[in-house]
């Protein structure tokens, strides 16, 4: 089996990975420039950083499977940020409520030959309305902190979800489906480390 190295720093992509039974021989993640460009669509911006994070690590490690991935929360073609502020946090939140979403999620995976192998996921998400309350609660937490569209739905906003079309893994920070696909296409599977 070749070497398998995630380029990413998300706890969450490793948790999922390694749900499935998938564990890297290295993490290291890419130290590519994440901002969107201007008028960049979500699901293009989604796609571009996932491929530019594994083409990023791949090149110092030819011998090896890269998989990079990037998620990213739009609200119609409006693209909401990593929240690292409360402000930013209550405005996503604010907007999100009781509204339908798009959480897109780019995955490339490099072989050892350096040919690019993606996937782009749409998952479509739908908030109930929230009140203030609710908002203020859930602010008072750090689960928002530093997560796409200010939530984690594996989290305490799971209570906020109306419904989930499409991959839940992907919300997550993963869309395992597309991700075990590709990985065992290259000959990267469960083990049972």
């Amino acid at each position: 089996m070749p070497r398998f190295i995630l380029a990413s720093a998300s706890p969450r992509r490793l948790a999922l990975l390694r749900q499935i039974g998938i564990e890297p021989d290295l993490i290291e993640p890419s130290d590519v420039d994440e901002a969107p460009r201007p008028g960049e669509l979500p699901r293009l911006y989604a796609a571009r950083l996932a491929t530019e994070k594994a083409r990023n690590v791949a090149a110092r490690h030819g011998d090896a499977v890269v998989l990079g991935a990037d998620t990213v929360v739009a609200c119609g073609r409006r693209l909401l940020p990593k929240t690292t502020d409360r402000e930013a946090a209550r405005a996503c939140l604010e907007l999100l409520s009781g509204r339908a979403h798009t959480v897109f999620g780019g995955l490339c995976v490099i072989d050892p030959e350096g040919r690019a192998h993606d996937r782009l996921v749409a998952t479509k998400v739908k908030f109930k309305r929230l009140e203030c309350r609710e908002i203020d609660d859930y602010l008072a937490g750090d689960e928002w902190r530093d997560k796409a569209g200010a939530y984690a739905i594996q989290g305490r906003a799971a209570a906020f979800v109306r419904g989930v079309n499409g991959s839940y893994s992907n919300v997550v920070g993963l869309a395992l489906y597309e991700a075990a696909g590709l990985l065992a296409s290259l000959g990267i599977r469960a083990t049972a480390r």
